[in-house]
């Protein structure tokens, strides 16, 4: 082999040699290069798996939403599907027409959707005395039923704002002097507006009744305000001022009301506290307690 021929040749396994090394280098290239993309594609999706945490959980929402010991109902009412029950003792003592009147009153409150509201109430003992020596009547109370609609949730701009009817029906004894054996009507409007922890609750109704004695029927109105505020340690209290011309749940008159309250969890309440009558048409002095329970939820909002 000449030395030209020698020369040629080398340069060959010279180029063959190149051309193996830079693809060998191009493909390492791209094999580095494709690992970071691909961890870089992952990075998007992490958060993916992480965002049902950051959700609202739906059983920290309040439970029940509670009616009792006032005249003033909130506008707003608990979660869809939630049946809620009241129980507990009402006592009024003197006024002009009895001697003292204790009633034991059920409420069953049940979210039908999330802006309406049935409710069924009963007075399931009532006991009364007119006079000193009188003997006292003790028996059923009256029953009623209604419903609320929720027109406006309570927002920063405006307070909540519902309506609500009631029709009362006869069930307690004329004869015995416990009920005045007519039906009676009740329409309501309701505003609640919530100011930091503190609850503020405005009812204005509209009421007609039959007469107690005679026929015919007559109007009136009630008017109640209530303020609440539940504390850190589940305490709470709630003073309201409310008046009416008509016998209702309550007799007429104008009252004062102070309460204690004590929420044991999401889904029990207790209450209890005094009730004072501002003029002569209304009982001196009331007392009464009671609890709220959320029973269940029968359905869940979807």
């Amino acid at each position: 082999m000449s030395q030209e021929e020698f020369t040629r040749e080398v340069a060959a396994r010279w180029r063959r040699t190149t051309s193996h090394s830079l693809w060998a280098t191009l493909i390492f290239c791209a094999l580095t290069e494709s690992a970071p993309a691909q961890e870089t594609r992952l990075v998007p999706n992490t958060p993916t798996f992480a965002a049902p945490a950051a959700q609202a959980n739906p059983e920290e929402e309040e439970f029940i939403k509670p009616s009792r010991p006032g005249i003033a109902n909130p506008a707003e009412i608990q979660e869809a599907g939630v049946l809620q029950l009241e129980y507990g003792y009402d006592g009024n003592l003197q006024r002009e027409d009895f001697r003292s009147q204790q009633t034991a009153p059920l409420a069953l409150r049940f979210a039908a959707t999330r802006r309406l509201l049935l409710e069924f109430d009963l007075d399931t003992v009532i006991s009364e005395r007119t006079e000193e020596t009188a003997p006292r009547m003790t028996g059923v109370g009256d029953t009623r039923l209604g419903f609320q609609i929720v027109a406006l949730e309570d927002t920063e701009s405006h307070p909540a704002l519902a309506f609500a009817y009631y029709v009362k029906l006869p069930t307690a004894s004329e004869e015995m002097g416990l009920g005045t054996g007519r039906v009676d009507h009740r329409v309501v409007a309701l505003l609640s507006k919530k100011f930091g922890e503190t609850n503020l609750d405005f009812n204005v109704a509209y009421l007609n009744v039959g007469r107690e004695t005679g026929s015919g029927r007559e109007s009136g109105g009630q008017v109640a305000l209530s303020v609440s505020r539940e504390f850190q340690n589940n305490f709470g209290f709630e003073a309201e001022l409310a008046g009416q011309s008509e016998d209702d749940s309550q007799p007429r008159g104008i009252f004062a009301l102070g309460a204690l309250t004590y929420r044991a969890n999401r889904r029990l309440r207790f209450d209890g506290g005094l009730r004072f009558g501002l003029n002569p048409d209304a009982p001196r002095v009331g007392v009464f307690a009671g609890l709220t329970v959320g029973v269940g939820r029968l359905y869940r909002r979807r």
